[in-house]
């Protein structure tokens, strides 16, 4: 009899977890467990090279910026911050009106809406993978 719509679907479902962990066992981590990648957090459950390429198309029109580094690191602190201004601009050194114009600057560049909150979870997981790099 042919399997259920379940049972194939919980099948490709370990499938997919065991080639997860194959991966991560391939990339010199040894034997894996796919709940040892879950504790890696997202960037754990995605292919590095996806990762990578993902990370370098979201944050081109920053790095490829005159002063990319200024605001690269302005961004990760302001949403290592939660986008409180006065925290990441303390983190930063600088005034929170220097990271306000800095933070109009990445939005401008990136046309992105930074107090959207799927907006910030996409460019951190992007600011992790390039430094997971």
């Amino acid at each position: 009899s042919l399997p259920s719509s379940y049972e194939a679907g919980a099948l490709r479902g370990a499938l997919e977890q065991a080639s997860r962990a194959l991966e991560a066992a391939r990339g010199g981590a040894g034997l894996q467990r796919f709940a040892d990648l879950a504790g890696q957090g997202l960037l754990g459950l995605l292919d590095p090279a996806a990762a990578q390429a993902f990370s370098a198309a979201v944050l081109a029109p920053l790095t490829g910026y005159g002063s990319r580094a200024d605001l690269v690191a302005s961004l990760r602190a302001y949403l290592e911050c939660n986008g409180h201004w006065d925290a990441a601009a303390q983190r930063l050194g600088v005034h929170r009106h220097t990271l306000r114009y800095r933070m109009r600057r990445v939005a401008e560049l990136l046309g992105r809406d930074l107090d959207d909150p799927g907006v910030r979870a996409e460019l951190w997981l992007a600011l992790e993978a390039a430094r997971r790099g």
